[in-house]
């Protein structure tokens, strides 16, 4: 598993409906494409949880999150997967509300599946996490967007301000899959979380079979001519050993 390529921002990403993205489920190669955007407040660990993912490394310090675009492959179930994944800019709140950027909803409505970022140690950032939810469904109207909750820094329990287990209460009630991990000392944990997702959104990638083909299904396969030209000289032949039989 390594890293492709680190590719443009969500700006270029094409317009909903183009022609362009009629194509987005097919990455390099003819691979199926399974696109993940990585969302949270500021300072939650994103960045460091996206590159964790994406290289095994833990790096303390990083840039300003620019809202970068990277890519790999991922082995779900004996078929190999392109992922991309959208590291977005963190989340300002304002009195109880968000402030999210165009950018922000861009990336969101090109993702077939969001993580939602919280860190331990911000409990700000944990009660924005419904709000967050929130906003990714309305971005989503009439689809069901894979969605998983990630509680990050969970090594730093001398500073904790949020039990993991408020939040796998809360993920369970958004119906989201949850995971508590420590980006700096646990890899394992950081690629369950992106594996799960790839794992639904190839699911709901899968062509469904039609129902003319289910229909066919149901008919009988027809016998085997050999079969039945065997049947038909048995009975002639045992028609003609009667009559003989009889005219004796």
């Amino acid at each position: 598993m390594r890293l492709i390529q680190n590719m443009c921002t969500i700006a270029e990403y094409p317009a909903q409906g183009s022609a362009a993205a009629s194509d987005c489920c097919v990455g390099a190669a003819g691979r199926r494409l399974v696109k993940i955007a990585v969302v949270g407040a500021s300072g939650v660990g994103q960045t460091a949880l996206v590159v964790r993912f994406l290289t095994k490394r833990f790096i303390g310090d990083y840039e300003r999150n620019a809202g970068n675009l990277y890519t790999r492959q991922v082995q779900i179930e004996g078929e190999t997967l392109a992922i991309q994944v959208q590291d977005t800019p963190g989340i300002q709140v304002h009195e109880n509300s968000l402030s999210c950027s165009e950018q922000l909803n861009r990336c969101i409505r090109w993702a077939d599946a969001v993580v939602i970022v919280f860190s331990i140690t911000d409990y700000k950032s944990y009660e924005l996490i419904s709000q967050l939810h929130q906003h990714v469904q309305q971005l989503h109207l009439g689809t069901r967007l894979p969605v998983v909750v990630v509680a990050n820094k969970a090594d730093l329990l001398h500073i904790k301000q949020v039990d993991p287990q408020l939040g796998l209460q809360l993920a369970s009630m958004l119906g989201c899959s949850f995971y508590e991990v420590s980006v700096s000392e646990n890899y394992s944990d950081v690629y369950s979380a992106f594996h799960v997702l790839c794992k639904e959104v190839s699911h709901k990638q899968q062509p469904s079979s039609t129902p003319e083909k289910r229909r066919t299904s149901l008919i009988p396969r027809p016998k085997s001519p050999n079969m039945q030209d065997l049947k038909r000289r048995f009975k002639q032949a045992l028609s003609a050993k009667v009559r003989t039989v009889t005219s004796v």
